[in-house]
């Protein structure tokens, strides 16, 4: 079983660190730097998968029976990789229309 404070912990620093490469990827596209923008948003996937299967696993423990109390903090790490997942898929949008 994961501890609860683990895995939403988990959740926030890969969910972060995602959104973050996200927005340096875009920052190297409007650069013109669009080989390394796509390396970015490579790395940013891999720390997103991590948030994910994290995410997964308490998803799992819960089996739908509320077994894991619902708390602001893990609102909060929802909310973190909710807004990666989003940054990931402008972020790819965005770069296209740098490169037109």
């Amino acid at each position: 079983m994961v501890a609860l404070e683990e895995a939403v912990m988990e959740i926030i620093v890969n969910a972060g660190q995602s959104r973050s490469l996200c927005f340096e990827a875009l920052r190297a596209a409007r650069a013109g730097n669009f080989e390394e923008a796509q390396n970015l948003l490579r790395e940013a996937d891999g720390f997103s998968r991590q948030a994910h299967q994290m995410q997964t696993k308490l998803i799992e423990q819960d089996a739908g029976e509320a077994r894991q109390p619902m708390t602001l903090i893990m609102v909060h790490a929802q909310d973190h990789l909710m807004t990666s997942l989003l940054a990931r898929e402008l972020s790819e949008e965005i770069i296209q229309l740098y490169q037109r």
